[in-house]
């Protein structure tokens, strides 16, 4: 369920890595080649970039299909920016927060997306509850396992200072002990770094040429050098490296 994507490297438009690829995220949203979960990504859709010299990111977000706008095309042509986050999603269940339950969410300098779905969902999360101080809970965007997984990644990362990679190793484990056979890959960045987890769905990343990384969950393109990401595994990377370590 949902694809996703985040580029770290020289500036460039957006497009040149959500749209312009031939199998890019825009693609995606009606024909990825490597889903396991859903066919179709038609639930909203979303894009998070970095301006030089300001650390926290623009976002523009939908609830509906890309496809179907015509403003995003015209944005991800002209807007450049080093760094960025876009996902397009395939909703757990219905529900009525429109472009508020799309990614990416946002929190200081983090962008965050959530590929995948929490089992048992909304039922299963409330044990986990009492682990989120109230104000984190009254600031949910959505009514969604998304935001709600988002809300424990920010409170670890924002709330207790933990590094990006602990942040989601932990978040993944205390959502997988609390709803067993949940999909949790998980995408963060803050502009100069990205965090990813392969937990039950595809991940896949391409190093290079020069400083950049992208990191997708499926390769947007036919290029020889995309890695496949094990399940499991937690992916750090900047853009001069790209460490994998379990889970």
């Amino acid at each position: 369920m949902c694809r996703h994507l985040a580029v770290l490297g020289p500036e460039a438009p957006l497009g040149a890595s959500v749209a312009d690829p031939p199998h890019s995220l825009v693609r995606q949203s009606w024909a990825p080649r490597r889903q396991r979960y859903g066919t179709v990504n038609a639930d909203g859709f979303g894009i998070g970039w970095y301006a030089d010299g300001d650390p926290r990111p623009a976002r523009y977000r939908r609830a509906g299909p890309v496809w179907a706008d015509p403003s995003f095309a015209d944005l991800v042509r002209v807007v450049r920016s080093r760094a960025l986050l876009a996902a397009v999603r395939d909703a757990t269940g219905p529900g009525a927060d429109g472009e508020a339950a799309a990614a990416p969410f946002a929190a200081g300098p983090w962008l965050f997306s959530h590929n995948g779905a929490l089992t048992g969902w909304p039922g299963s999360a409330a044990p986990l509850v009492p682990l989120l101080p109230a104000a984190a809970l009254l600031r949910l965007e959505a009514r969604c396992d998304a935001a709600f997984v988002w809300a424990l990644v920010a409170h670890r990362l924002l709330d207790e200072g933990d590094p990006p990679g602990r942040a989601l190793a932990g978040a993944v484990t205390t959502l997988a002990e609390a709803a067993p056979g949940s999909r949790l890959n998980l995408l963060l960045t803050d502009g100069a770094s990205v965090t990813a987890t392969a937990h039950g769905d595809t991940l896949w990343y391409l190093a290079g040429p020069g400083e950049r990384i992208a990191v997708a969950s499926e390769p947007y393109d036919d290029d020889p050098r995309w890695t496949e990401v094990p399940d499991g595994t937690l992916l750090s990377a900047d853009r001069a490296r790209v460490a994998l370590t379990s889970l």
